[in-house]
């Protein structure tokens, strides 16, 4: 019987062939915490009983969302991760002195690899499935568990197939295809399955796209988002290894079988695919980039930035389509790099400089306005373009504030015009 990619990466891990509805416990690879969720973790964890972690070397903090600390709060939030990472002489912590979002920042350190089996407690964990790992989302207490046995329960979920076809528009990128994705089927059509993502649109789509495509499969609900490993994921790791000196561990590299079980097959004509918009208040209300472009949107705030779109090539459009243009004069824009060396590949490539002087503002790594934490929080009545992967009532600010979804190159035009606008459009972006 066929197997999916995700249930022989359950199987290599438990020593026996699993499949989809069977309930498995399994080793993990990498444990990953953040600043948020980590304290909760750590309290759990030390009223165990536990005096030392089961796999320190697969276990990592990222402070992301509110740091440096905004205020006393997280601050003392903080604290209480540093206090954990200096008793346990943590080797993969990430603090002020080596920053990034964390689902930026754990590919580029080479700390998730193919094969692994990764939790994070964040929802947004799916996104290193683009490496072909099964990566979810947990809570903080599972995560606790994780830091004490090594381990966790899992249920094999079922898989969704997406079959992508055709070569994409030259403004299409992976955030369009996932936004399609949840137009077509919903925010909880894929509750607790696999989105594996196959066909021939894969071998034009960057890494970039990849993480961005794997990161809002939660988005649909599903457990986990899922590429195949592939000439393009090579080249991704062997640029690891040049910049880190290793990856964690050898990967162990799966792929479906022909004739493995799919609960569902989504085919998509990426060829055809305009831009997609995601209009409030759910990532599921898409639209095409022509409906939106006749709906006349004025926005107040442009953001490009987080763990779905804080990537170096995202800042490269972004700047390409700023480059000697101003921002409307009622428009004010928001660039988050994903981490630091994202920041200073961008500032070595001239890219922040374009986009400072077209008047944007430039910050540390942060998940902060992504979740109108601070760095850029929005108030009564304003409406943001966003290249985030939420967009529910309140998520970037008050509560009668709208958000729309949208790629970087979308949100660095729509700044330009003051108007969501299509970058294909040069007339409207002069």
């Amino acid at each position: 019987m066929g197997q999916t990619i995700t249930e022989k990466i359950f199987s290599e891990h438990v020593g026996e062939e699993v499949y989809a509805g069977q309930i498995v416990r399994s080793p993990i690879d990498m444990v990953i915490g953040n600043d948020i969720t980590t304290p909760i973790s750590i309290k759990a964890f030390e009223e165990s009983g536990a005096t030392k972690l089961a796999n320190p070397d697969g276990f990592s903090i990222v402070l992301d969302h509110f740091i440096p600390a905004k205020d006393i709060a997280s601050a003392n939030q903080a604290r209480i991760s540093r206090d954990f990472a200096s008793k346990h002489n943590l080797k993969h912590f990430f603090d002020e002195k080596d920053m990034g979002i964390e689902h930026a920042l754990l590919p580029e350190k080479g700390l998730v690899i193919p094969g692994d089996v990764i939790i994070g407690a964040d929802s947004h964990t799916c996104t290193h499935g683009a490496v072909g790992a099964f990566s979810t989302g947990m809570g903080s207490t599972d995560l606790a568990f994780a830091m004490v046995t090594g381990g966790n329960w899992f249920k094999v979920p079922e898989s969704i197939k997406v079959v992508f076809s055709g070569k994409p528009g030259e403004f299409v990128t992976g955030k369009d295809l996932i936004l399609e994705i949840i137009r077509m089927i919903g925010v909880d059509g894929a509750l607790y399955k696999t989105l594996e993502f196959t066909g021939d649109t894969i071998e034009y789509l960057t890494m970039d796209d990849r993480f961005a495509l794997c990161n809002m499969a939660i988005e649909a609900g599903a457990k986990n988002g899922i590429v195949a490993y592939d000439e393009t994921t090579q080249k991704f790791l062997d640029e690891r290894i040049e910049a880190n000196g290793s990856l964690r561990a050898e990967p162990k590299i799966h792929f479906s079988d022909e004739d493995a079980t799919y609960c569902q097959i989504l085919e998509i004509d990426v060829a055809s695919l305009e831009p997609v918009i995601a209009y409030p208040f759910l990532p599921e209300n898409g639209h095409p980039m022509s409906q939106a472009v006749a709906d006349n949107i004025k926005v107040d705030q442009v953001f490009v930035g987080s763990c779905t779109n804080g990537r170096l090539s995202d800042l490269k459009i972004a700047s390409e389509i700023l480059d000697g243009k101003k921002l409307a004069s009622h428009v004010r824009m928001i660039v988050t790099p994903g981490t630091q060396m994202i920041l200073r590949e961008a500032t070595k490539l001239g890219y922040i400089d374009k986009l400072v002087d077209a008047g944007a503002v430039v910050s540390n790594p942060t998940c902060g306005a992504c979740l109108g934490g601070y760095m850029g929080i929005l108030g009564d009545d304003e409406v943001c373009i966003s290249t985030t992967n939420r967009n529910f009532v309140g998520r970037m600010g008050s509560r009668t504030s709208k958000v729309y979804l949208s790629n970087s190159a979308v949100a660095a035009a729509s700044g330009i015009s003051g108007y969501i606008t299509d970058p294909a459009d040069r007339k409207s972006v002069v």
